[in-house]
């Protein structure tokens, strides 16, 4: 068996190498030249990919990159690992997903089975997808050839984040299709779980995050109501979280980030409006989650204000830009707003992050793009630590002698001028 991944980033990459390792020849594609071409030099681009294991499989001839989409015509399991994001309108763009499967329709072979992973809305697989792979290749799906959805369920940074141990669930536009589409994951998984469709395959993913969205945003307004009495959230949930049963452990910060939480539920309440329902609750959490770096803002106000200082040409240095600690991953970073906000009330806003030297160009922030991490040194008007890394835990914030403002509940012990946010 051949499988093509297509789409190599923080979910396609690891999926293609983890097929390699079992010894199953697959083709990795992207439209990015510079991707491909340090893949097939054996280089890496994703700070939890080792060199070595991307070496180890291009040495063995199982894998290899390519921008070229005709090479599809000779794989019988099509894997799509493309972003879904949203529009300025917050509305779902799935374009990704249709001119990839308008180009794979091109040379798309009976009995092949094609997997979606990207996240979208319920129906995606079974409407708008399938619909360019017949018209573009003229097969029907669940009759020439197969058609399944999967979700991905990467957690980049996080150690028990292995393709091989999270449960896969599956489904099918047909039986034949469900059960082509548990054979190929059973190679690279232990447990499979089938579903009955790929409706609630696609709905799956979004409830898991959905789930994390509301009750982060329940933290954040408990953030501000227990600020307010002076009550420390994060004792609170440490408290909380020694109960055994009944409750789960959310924390607060500056806003939602990566490539999940912000925009998954999003794609419901767009979907749902469709069937006349109002989805009040999934969209009171992304009000508040939203208005999380306005209130990170009020604080760095504060800070300030205490200092006899106007954030107008005050120098500000946020540390970290990554949405979560210790990765490379800026995708949806609060950071970007929280410069933003400050930027427009007139600050000087610099950034420190050990694992961004330099800022990508990305969709929404691409004035920022080339902006390049300076020193973490003393010399600001003011601090914000917007992501926890591991490499700030130790360092001694008393000797910057210019306020912190925290919005993790991350630094101990406390400086002299330190504030919650």
């Amino acid at each position: 068996m051949t499988i093509a991944v297509i789409g190599l980033g923080y979910v396609g990459l690891p999926l293609a190498l983890a097929f390699a390792e079992t010894l199953t020849p697959v083709l990795g594609l992207d439209i990015d030249d510079q991707k491909v071409k340090l893949l097939n030099q054996g280089n890496t681009y994703l700070q939890h990919i080792s060199e070595h294991r991307i070496q180890s499989v291009i040495n063995a001839n199982l894998f290899k990159a390519s921008t070229d989409f005709s090479s599809v015509e000779a794989c019988q399991s099509l894997i799509i690992c493309v972003p879904t994001p949203l529009n300025r309108f917050r509305e779902p763009d799935i374009s990704y997903i249709l001119d990839t499967g308008t180009t794979l329709a091109k040379w798309l072979q009976p009995g092949t089975l094609v997997v979606l992973e990207s996240t979208t809305y319920p129906g995606t697989t079974e409407g708008e997808l399938r619909q360019v792979l017949e018209v573009g290749s003229g097969l029907s799906a669940g009759v020439d050839f197969n058609l399944a959805y999967s979700p991905e369920r990467e957690d980049p940074g996080n150690p028990q984040s292995q393709v091989q141990v999270i449960p896969k669930v599956v489904g099918g536009f047909t039986p034949q299709c469900l059960h082509r589409a548990m054979e190929l994951y059973s190679q690279i998984t232990k447990t499979v779980v089938p579903v009955s469709s790929c409706k609630v395959a696609e709905a799956t993913k979004l409830m898991e995050n959905i789930f994390r969205a509301v009750n982060i945003a329940l933290v954040n307004e408990l953030k501000i109501v227990y600020g307010a009495m002076e009550i420390d959230i994060w004792e609170v949930i440490e408290a909380a979280k020694t109960k055994p049963f009944g409750f789960m452990p959310f924390y607060p910060g500056p806003g939602l980030g990566g490539h999940c939480i912000p925009i998954d539920p999003f794609y419901l309440t767009w979907k749902a409006r469709e069937f006349g329902q109002h989805t009040r609750f999934i969209e009171l959490a992304g009000e508040i989650n939203q208005q999380m770096p306005a209130y990170v803002i009020e604080q760095v106000v504060n800070a300030l204000n205490m200092e006899g200082k106007a954030v107008k040409k005050s120098r500000i240095l946020l540390l970290g830009l990554a949405y979560k600690p210790d990765v490379e991953d800026d995708r949806e970073s609060p950071a970007y707003r929280l410069m933003e906000l400050l930027e427009y009330r007139g600050a000087q806003v610099f950034f420190h992050d050990p694992f961004i030297a330099k800022i990508p160009k990305t969709r929404e922030h691409a004035r920022y793009a080339g902006q390049l991490s300076v020193p973490f040194e003393p010399g600001y008007d003011l601090y914000v630590l917007v992501t926890a890394h591991s490499q700030f835990k130790d360092y001694n914030f008393s000797t910057l002698g210019s306020p912190v403002v925290d919005t993790r509940g991350f630094i101990t012990p406390f400086p002299e001028k330190y504030y919650r946010a």
